[in-house]
């Protein structure tokens, strides 16, 4: 009976200081996986900044970011702006997620996506925010949506004095706008005024990141609503100018 009560304290020391080690290599782990998946949001994040002119938000996957820098495969991410830009359009709100990505470089690239997805809202706010900045913005002074025609009506000149009417559609993968109508006081508005806003319109409607082309256009009670899809996009190579003290790799899906 003393040879086993003088044994077993060292047998409750070993099991004590693996249940230690264990404890301490679990901390380790957790606690590397959270710093370095924050410094992946942020480098992504500071990335997509350029690519939508704004402040935006970065959801990384299920999948740890420590088992991401090993096999080099990110199973998707999310993306949210509220006050993105495409184009000269500014008030864009985007949540977009990129799928099935593969952070290993070949010739000309540092990775591919497999597709990628996004919804994009223009606020009849954003829209005249938009036109108001051009140089004929002065003569725009209000915006409004008909959903049931799908259409936007531009009031122009003192006291919305005269309208113009377009509607915007997509056609295999761009965005038309088209002018419904075009008056003041039954006599037809300056065509240079016409195109001009025809043109922001639509240039604010054509150019999308990571290759993404819209499917389908809803003029809503309040804003334009676009739903943009993308397939295989191969991602350039960065120039060099991201921070240095980022994670290894932790911002090629984005350069």
């Amino acid at each position: 009976m003393t040879v086993a009560a003088n044994n077993a304290p060292p047998r409750n020391r070993v099991l004590i200081v693996l249940l230690v080690v264990i404890a301490v290599l679990v901390a380790a782990l957790v606690g590397g996986e959270l710093y370095v998946r924050n410094q992946v949001k942020t480098c992504m994040a500071d990335q997509f900044q350029s690519e939508l002119g704004s402040q935006v938000d970065v959801g990384l996957s299920w999948k740890p970011v420590l088992l991401q820098a090993v096999d080099k495969k990110v199973p998707y991410i999310t993306i949210d702006s509220d006050d993105s830009s495409f184009g000269p359009a500014s008030g864009m709100q985007v949540h977009a997620k990129v799928n099935n990505i593969d952070l290993q470089p070949s010739a000309g690239n540092s990775g591919t996506i497999g597709s990628s997805s996004a919804d994009v809202t223009w606020s009849s706010a954003g829209i005249l925010s938009t036109l108001q900045q051009q140089a004929f913005g002065g003569l725009v002074t209000g915006v409004t949506t008909d959903s049931a025609a799908g259409t936007l009506s531009f009031d122009v000149g003192p006291a919305g004095l005269a309208k113009l009417t377009v509607k915007p559609t997509v056609t295999n993968g761009v965005v038309d706008v088209q002018t419904v109508g075009a008056e003041i006081l039954g006599f037809g508005l300056p065509t240079d005024l016409v195109d001009g806003v025809v043109q922001t319109l639509t240039d604010s409607l054509q150019t999308y990141p990571l290759g993404m082309q819209p499917t389908k256009l809803t003029v809503t009670d309040s804003a334009i609503q676009i739903s943009l899809e993308g397939g295989a996009y191969a991602m350039p190579v960065a120039d060099g100018t991201q921070n240095a003290s980022a994670a290894p790799d932790s911002c090629g899906i984005l350069t």
